[in-house]
Formats: C-alpha cells, structure tokens, sequence
C-alpha cells in the first residue's frame, strides 16, 4: 500500500472542506424537493406556503404525530420514502417508521423511483445533522 502524498492529504482534506461547506444548502434543496414530492400537509406548518417561503430545514420538520397516523394510507414507495426521510430528522421516530413499512436495510431502498433515490442519496451525501 502506497501511503498518500503530504499534497495528496491536503487536496483530500480541502475537497472534504469544500464538500461540507456547501452540504447544508444542498441537503436543503433535496429535503424541499421530498418534501414538494410528499406533499407539504407532512411538514411544517402543512401549508404550501410555508413551503414556499422556507429557508432552512428548520421551517420543513416533519410533522411526525400526523405522518405516524397517515403512513398506513400511502402506496408503499411513498411509505418508504416518507420514512427514510423522517430518519434524517430523528432516528428513533424514522427508524421506528422503517421497521414499520417493512425496511429492514438499505437494500429495501431498491423499490424507490429514481426521484426518490437521488433525493434519498443527496440527503445522505450532505446531511450533517438536524
């Protein structure tokens, strides 16, 4: 194994830098992207306007008392999706939801659109936490 180059570090290091810089941004537009997909009525206040005036993930919390009551009404892709995205706002509460519509692992991610999973995929590519 070849160690990696003091250079080498410090691009690896600055790539990262830049990365995280940018993560929160990025992990806002996908979570309003889901969240447009879901139907604001989950998250927030439940209005499209609160919606449309969000500036932060703070403005779009799932609202996880109401989700837990509508999940069971939901086709089992949204029902997948809804939950992997409530995982990143809590993981006891998202987990709990996985477990409940059948998502075991990763791997149950495979039945998502292709929306759905580069949403899902730039969640987890610039979530820095909640």
């Amino acid at each position: 194994m070849n160690p990696m180059s003091e250079q080498a570090i410090f691009d690896e290091i600055a790539r990262n830098d830049l990365h995280f810089s940018k993560a929160p941004d990025a992990f806002f537009h996908a979570w309003k992207r889901g969240v447009e997909l879901v139907g604001p009525g989950l998250f927030g206040n439940g209005t499209q306007e609160c919606l449309n005036l969000a500036v932060d993930k703070w403005d779009l919390c799932p609202n996880v008392a109401v989700i837990r009551k509508t999940i069971g009404a939901m086709s089992s892709g949204e029902r997948v999706f809804l939950a992997a995205m409530v995982s990143f706002y809590n993981a006891k509460d998202g987990g709990a939801l996985l477990k409940r519509v059948g998502v075991h692992g990763l791997a149950d991610l495979g039945g998502l659109d292709l929306e759905r999973r580069k949403i899902i995929a730039t969640l987890i590519l610039n979530y820095t936490g909640w």
